[in-house]
């Protein structure tokens, strides 16, 4: 039997999708997470925290390929460093790192941490492949019904977004992993660019409610990087198909049919 391919943040939205696909290419997994899961043919589920190191040289050994997909709102340069040293102490051939698109132009916090977290892989003297993709539909819709639920809908001006459907992220990083190293890859996004006002006015059609929209200024630096579209997609990068609202009509079909 070949070497697992070991899924950091297997149990997360795009690990779900990701661990499949590697099944059906004929490849072991081994799904790591803080919490662990129920094990089942060909894969195998292990218990590391990649934040303090505990379990994480168990969690590679006898690993040649590493997809990492494991990702938080704070302490990700951190826990990537852990991840790539145990990666070089077990020899691992290929690296495959997920990754955010402005993740080095746009001056927040969050991404700073994933632009560390790049560098660090970068340098780890493990062979990798880093992918930056734009945000996935399903975040898009968490935060839409999460500001719908207020009858005024603060919207901020300019703020643009490029979302891409999770299961296109999930077969490019498969492809990739499957593949020789390549470094920094082109990035992946949607087919689309949509202000925050249309993204929001989709949502709220597809569900069948009406909110008063207020638009409002992002400021500082940060702010000034969004209006500039400093986090969408540069010239070259790679296209995904599905659309926010094909992806909004398959969400509310699903619903309906679970009901």
């Amino acid at each position: 039997m070949s070497a697992p391919i070991l899924v950091t943040g297997g149990t997360g939205t795009l690990g779900k999708l990701v661990t499949p696909l590697l099944r059906e290419a004929g490849h072991p997994v081994r799904v790591l997470s803080r919490r662990g899961g129920r094990s089942a043919p060909g894969v195998e589920h292990v218990t590391a925290d990649l934040l303090g190191g505990e379990g994480v040289d168990a969690a590679v050994r006898g690993v040649e390929i590493v997809l990492h997909l494991a990702g938080g709102p704070k302490g990700d340069d951190q826990a990537t460093r852990n991840l790539v040293r145990a990666a070089g102490r077990a020899g691992v051939r290929h690296l495959v790192h997920i990754s955010v698109i402005g993740a080095d132009r746009v001056p927040l916090a969050w991404l700073r941490t994933k632009r560390d977290a790049e560098q660090a892989i970068a340098e780890s003297g493990v062979p990798w492949t880093t992918l930056r993709a734009a945000q996935f539909h399903d975040l898009v819709l968490t935060v839409a019904a999460k500001m719908a639920k207020s009858p005024v809908v603060p919207v901020p001006g300019g703020l643009r977004f490029q979302p891409v459907d999770a299961r296109e992220v999930a077969a490019r990083l498969v492809e990739l992993a499957l593949g020789a190293p390549a470094g920094l890859v082109p990035d992946l996004a949607g087919p689309t660019v949509y202000g925050m006002d249309e993204l929001i006015r989709g949502y709220l059609g597809a569900v069948g409610k009406r909110r008063l929209l207020l638009p409002v200024r992002l400021p500082g630096k940060a702010g000034r990087a969004y209006r500039n579209g400093d986090n969408l997609a540069l010239g070259g990068a790679t296209t995904g198909s599905r659309t926010w609202e094909a992806f909004l009509a398959e969400r509310l079909l699903q619903r309906v049919t679970a009901r």
